[in-house]
């Protein structure tokens, strides 16, 4: 008898431990197989959000916690979400990126980068290159799709632009001139930051001064500015963009040092300064070298609608206002038709922001 009640009192135990089981099962039900969410039965799982989580907090002195660790992940989340569903909507269109078009934007971004120097950002960002290679079928597949359903269906009409410049007249009277600049500098300090298309770094200040010297017996020799500055410029900001520096005001030109603002000021539009020296405070000696390009000037005054700078830059202005709109209302679409189940979104919201 004593027997039976022990092996009684084990199955109400057993079943008892079932029933517990089967309420965690369905009180946490993300934790199945770690999946954070699902689109339309895909499901999007922990450990990817998890690699982008690293990737975005790689190399930061203060790593995110509590509430802002949270919020940093459903950012993640919900940004793999709006991916997944357009990369479905992809394979509907039949626009999924190509593993050619992969390999082509590939080789492009590694171009300016020895093997070891990509390898090492890949390293810094904590990602593979199977995960770089996905990121850019992600890409390239995103923009294809946007580029049909949005971007080549927006019309910029000469009406629209003349109702614009007649509203905002007051946005094209410059009250003083600008410089349209583009620059080469080298440097006599390395910079790890640095990568031209030569992937050429002056390693000291003699080494600077016999490049730069180089650069402008080029120019001298009729080669072409921007041209030589996406290969050997040492400016990280400027030089994979032919060195242009853009529009700056005639009062910016004044906050500048001596020698290159009165250098400057003398160009005229396709001109080119001589070599100027970059003096270094801490030694009063030359660290660093460039030269200025000074590509057009912009007078002072009230532009016409009829100048073909003034229509392009409102023509940019509208197209970029409109996609953007339209972007956000076709993601919106998008996600309305989709079936999306954010598992990680409710679990926050259950736990109260407890949620790891």
């Amino acid at each position: 008898m004593k027997n039976r009640n022990c092996l009684k009192h084990a199955g109400l135990l057993a079943v008892a431990a079932l029933l517990l089981l089967a309420l965690a099962a369905c009180a946490r039900p993300t934790t199945v197989g770690d999946v954070m969410a699902s689109v339309n039965g895909h499901k999007i799982y922990r450990t990817e959000v998890d690699k982008y989580y690293a990737n975005q907090t790689a190399g930061s002195d203060q790593q995110p916690a509590g509430e802002q660790a949270v919020s940093l992940r459903l950012s993640i989340l919900n940004e793999l979400i709006e991916t997944e569903i357009l990369m479905q909507r992809a394979e509907k269109l039949g626009l999924l990126a190509t593993d050619e078009e992969v390999d082509r934007k590939l080789n492009e971004i590694k171009s300016p980068y020895t093997a070891e120097e990509f390898n090492k950002r890949l390293q810094d960002k904590k990602i593979s290159l199977d995960d770089f290679k996905r990121d850019l079928r992600r890409s390239l597949t995103r923009d294809k799709v946007l580029n049909k359903e949005i971007t080549s269906r927006i019309n910029i009409t000469d009406q629209d632009v003349s109702n614009y410049y007649n509203e905002h007249k007051a946005e094209f009277n410059l009250i003083e001139a600008q410089y349209h600049l583009a620059k080469i500098m080298v440097s006599g300090i390395a910079n790890p930051q640095v990568h031209n298309l030569q992937n050429s770094k002056a390693q000291n200040e003699a080494e600077a001064h016999k490049k730069i010297e180089m650069i402008a017996n080029h120019l001298d020799s009729g080669d072409d500015f921007a041209t030589l500055a996406m290969n050997y410029s040492e400016d990280p900001e400027t030089s994979n963009n032919g060195g242009d520096l853009g529009m700056a005001p005639e009062s910016a030109l004044k906050t500048a040092d001596p020698a290159t603002r009165d250098a400057v000021m003398k160009l005229k539009p396709g001109q080119y300064t001589p070599v100027i020296p970059i003096i270094n405070p801490a030694t009063h000696q030359p660290g660093a070298y460039m030269i200025v390009k000074l590509i057009a000037k912009e007078p002072a005054g009230q532009r016409d609608l009829n100048d073909p700078r003034v229509q392009q830059a409102i023509r940019q202005q509208l197209r970029d206002r409109r996609e953007q709109l339209l972007k956000a209302a076709y993601y919106e679409s998008l996600r309305d038709d989709a079936k999306v189940t954010n598992y990680y979104a409710d679990e926050v919201l259950k736990n109260l922001g407890a949620a790891k």
